[in-house]
């Protein structure tokens, strides 16, 4: 598969990966391989539940949905201190490059790995790991996040972080849960078990548990002993890769394939293609962490939401309309366009959002079911 060079020139920046300059890992005086943290933002996804606004050409996480910044911009802002983080990771679509070069803004030391097609978070996660263990060394701890969450409170955040440092660097796992405000149906939970030995803060993962029912969301909301599954995690490169290598072994040859045969441009590689062909497309829950030993998780409430749907972005959002709306005696609707002139009368719990030629409809509570409503869309245009 060709891609346009041109193109992915047009980022400029460091050497080859892995080779000179801000790749290498930092030495202290002493000799010591300074400690690090590099954030890897995970780019690739098509947050298709908030269609018709988020697009395969524009997805959510580059678009200015709660603010003047996109949530790319926003993800990068949270790991800007230098004197914490080095310069972060991106694993994107090939096809986004311009969008990401947009939004660094002219910084041309950030990484940036660049696949041919999606293969969820387990393989993104380690190309991004056998990068690192290439230019920041086996220790260097890697920050994973998402490129589309809300974090209003960042320095709570940036506390977790450093609350979930030791363990990750003993060797641990470390994910991050977030306290539930509410039951909620479109999120993954964790159930916490006992602390962990040593390190305030941390607990054990007594076990993942899936998108639940709202009867059983309410229950274990109520329990106290459930956590949101931000999937936010932070471990040492080589530990990932440990575990990956035991747990999904066809992911970790094929991501270590498609980085070692990968086309450097700049500060980009270009994953290989054909090392990626079959691998499976997995999350890294179900790849690994629903499966290994080393899982531990911090608690925590930085004012988190991963956006993950129109219900969502209602709760989050003050303002029940935005754009050019009329609504008369509408109880509560969600109502938000980026140009077409909407007028409602008289509806309740609804959803309405329209973009360029797009409109969509749908009552408030049954928006994670957008992604049915495009399948059923591609299967007539087929």
């Amino acid at each position: 598969m060709d891609f346009d060079n041109r193109t992915l020139h047009s980022l400029g920046g460091a050497a080859d990966l892995g080779l000179t300059g801000e790749g290498e890992c930092p030495i202290s005086r002493s000799g010591v391989s300074t400690p690090t943290i590099v954030p890897v933002i995970l780019s690739g996804g098509a947050g298709s539940r908030l269609w018709p606004c988020s697009t395969e050409e524009m997805p959510k996480q580059f678009l200015s949905i709660t603010g003047t910044k996109s949530l790319f911009r926003l993800t990068l802002d949270r790991v800007l201190d230098r004197k914490r983080f080095r310069t972060p990771i991106i694993v994107g679509n090939v096809r986004h490059v311009d969008l990401c070069r947009r939004e660094l803004e002219g910084d041309n030391e950030a990484r940036l790995i660049l696949e041919p097609f999606a293969r969820n978070t387990a393989p993104a996660i380690a190309m991004a790991a056998a990068t690192a263990r290439r230019t920041d060394g086996e220790d260097a701890l890697l920050l994973v996040m998402p490129s589309d969450h809300i974090i209003d409170d960042v320095p709570a955040f940036l506390e977790g972080i450093r609350i979930g440092e030791p363990a990750a660097r003993a060797g641990h796992l470390v994910t991050f849960g977030i306290h539930p405000a509410h039951a909620d149906t479109g999120f993954g939970y964790l159930r916490t078990g006992s602390d962990l030995d040593d390190i305030a803060g941390v607990k054990q993962v007594a076990e993942f548990v899936e998108k639940p029912s709202l009867d059983v969301a309410e229950q274990m909301v109520g329990d106290g002993r459930h956590l949101w599954n931000a999937g936010i995690f932070l471990f040492r490169a080589g530990t990932f890769l440990e575990e990956i290598a035991m747990h999904a072994p066809e992911i970790a040859g094929a991501a270590e394939k498609a980085i070692e045969l990968g086309r450097h441009e700049g500060s980009a590689i270009i994953a290989d293609a054909e090392s990626l062909k079959d691998c499976p497309s997995e999350s890294v829950d179900y790849a690994v962490m629903e499966h290994s030993s080393r899982v531990v998780v911090v608690p925590m409430s930085p004012g988190w939401s991963d956006l993950g749907s129109w219900d969502a972005l209602a709760q989050l959002l003050e303002s029940a309309s935005h754009g050019p709306i009329t609504a008369l005696d509408c109880n509560d609707c969600y109502i938000r366009s980026d140009g077409l002139q909407v007028a409602a009368l008289g509806v309740r719990d609804l959803i309405i959002v329209a973009s360029g030629q797009r409109l969509l409809i749908l009552p408030r509570g049954r928006s994670q079911e957008v992604k049915k409503l495009l399948s059923a869309m591609e299967s007539m245009a087929a």
